[in-house]
């Protein structure tokens, strides 16, 4: 079982190879915010445990491997954030939370909030109860039918 810390690694390679094409110490430096040497240390850590291929000049390549986790990961850091944007949780906050909890929800969880989250994006009308949410978040009251009731 792989570490959070690797996890966000081989998530941060995915993310930059689909931006860039390519992937270099540095650009894992700046997109985890951290020194350039301990990304160093890290990608020769997944590239003896076969997660990637690290070539000094060349570059850093996902193995399948190493591109299967790190798609699950992305998934599921996808998921999250769009679950806690539906909730009106602000963008940053939700990814940074997303971060987090994509390590630590077990997978059966992570399968019933990918279900609510497409179930929402995919309902014919945009969902009455998420507008009598967003009211309730203003307010801090329940609206029923224009009229507000008791909590």
């Amino acid at each position: 079982m792989l570490s959070r810390k690797a996890e966000d690694y081989l998530e941060a390679i995915l993310k930059i190879t689909e931006e860039r094409g390519h992937v270099r110490v540095k650009d894992i430096a700046v997109a985890l915010g951290i020194t350039p040497p301990s990304v160093n240390e890290m990608v020769k850590k997944l590239d003896a445990m076969g997660y990637v291929n690290y070539r000094r000049y060349d570059g850093i390549i996902l193995t399948d491997k190493g591109e299967e986790i790190a798609r699950v990961v992305k998934e599921r850091h996808e998921i999250i954030r769009s679950l806690l944007e539906i909730l009106r949780v602000p963008s940053r906050v939700a990814d940074e939370d997303a971060c987090v909890m994509e390590h630590e929800l077990h997978p059966k969880t992570i399968e019933q909030l990918k279900n609510l989250v497409n179930f929402v994006k995919t309902a014919p009308d945009y969902p009455e109860w998420l507008r009598h949410f967003e009211e309730f978040c203003r307010t801090g009251k329940h609206s029923c039918k224009g009229k507000e009731s008791k909590k």
